[in-house]
Formats: structure tokens, sequence, C-alpha cells
């Protein structure tokens, strides 16, 4: 009878023990925030530093925005004169989508898929401060893509709407 008591001691002490491990992993489960819904705040970048390099170093006028609202926030940027002195500017824009501004000199074709995620072009030109820019869609980007007159392609893409691309289009200085 002595050996059956001691069982039934054992485990009685492990049920107690794991009620205890449930409790305790309950209250910190309480107290421990989840706010794993939320989106990471997006980070702001300074861009003007690589901007005034790739303005001296590029063959073209490279574009950058003029006059855009704070709630449009700069979150990469990048130029690659080895890369045929290629450009990139993103952002965050105010509705929460994405909107970049590409340029290169590199093959234009090559460049326009590669830029717009494989959009292609809709036959709709917009005329936005005196130049003509063509619609692309249906790729993983919408885009507004203009030839220039140095040889090289610029792109307004994202996932922004067309509304958000004219913005970025409209606000664009190149020098």
């Amino acid at each position: 009878m002595a050996g059956r008591n001691g069982k039934q001691k054992s485990a009685l002490d492990m049920v107690l023990s794991l009620g205890v491990i449930l409790l305790a992993a309950g209250v910190m489960y309480l107290f421990i925030p989840h706010d794993d819904d939320k989106e990471p705040p997006v980070e702001r970048v300074d861009y003007r530093v690589e901007l005034l390099t790739a303005r001296r170093a590029a063959s073209y006028p490279v574009a950058a925005p003029v006059g855009l609202p704070d709630s449009w926030k700069p979150t990469s940027v990048r130029f690659e004169g080895d890369n045929s002195d290629a450009w990139h500017l993103g952002f965050h824009a105010p509705d929460g989508q994405y909107v970049v501004i590409k340029q290169s000199t590199g093959k234009r074709t090559q460049f326009v898929d590669e830029a717009t995620k494989g959009s292609e072009a809709t036959g709709t030109t917009d005329e936005i401060d005196g130049r003509t820019w063509t619609r692309y869609s249906g790729g993983r980007y919408d885009a507004l893509v203009l030839e220039g007159d140095a040889g090289e392609t610029t792109v307004v893409a994202g996932t922004a709407s067309f509304a958000e691309l004219t913005t970025m289009a409209e606000a664009l200085e190149m020098k």
C-alpha cells in the first residue's frame, strides 16, 4: 500500500505543478503587450546628399520632388553611377502605398519592365507640366513613364493609384 500512495502523490504533485505553470503563463500573457497587428513606423530617410551626388555625376537631369507635403515620407534612395546612372528614390505615400522614382540610361524596354515590375503600356498618355508621360499597368506596379531627351528614362511607379503617381510626377524637378 505504501508504494501505491507514493505514486498517487507523485501524480498529484505533477498535476498541481502543471496548474501553477499554466497560471503563471496566463498571467505573463496578460501583462505582455500584443501590438503585433500594428505595422512598424515608416522611417524617413534624408536623400539630399545622394541627390546632389547624382545630379553632379549623372548624364541626365535627375528627378526629385519639390513641395510635397510631409505626409510623403522618403524611405529609400540610391544612385548607381556604374549601372547606367541608375537613380532610385522611394516614398511612402499618404494613403500608405509605395511610390518610386526611377531613372536610368540603360536599355529602355528592359529598364521599364524592371521598374514597373512587368507592366505594359496602356496606350494612354498624360500631359504633366508640359511633358508626355505614358501610363503602364498590368504588372505589380502601375506607372507613368517619360522618355527623356538625354537618352534617359524616368519612371514613377508603385502600388499607389494613378492620382498619387500623377501627384508625384507633378512635383518632380529635373536638374
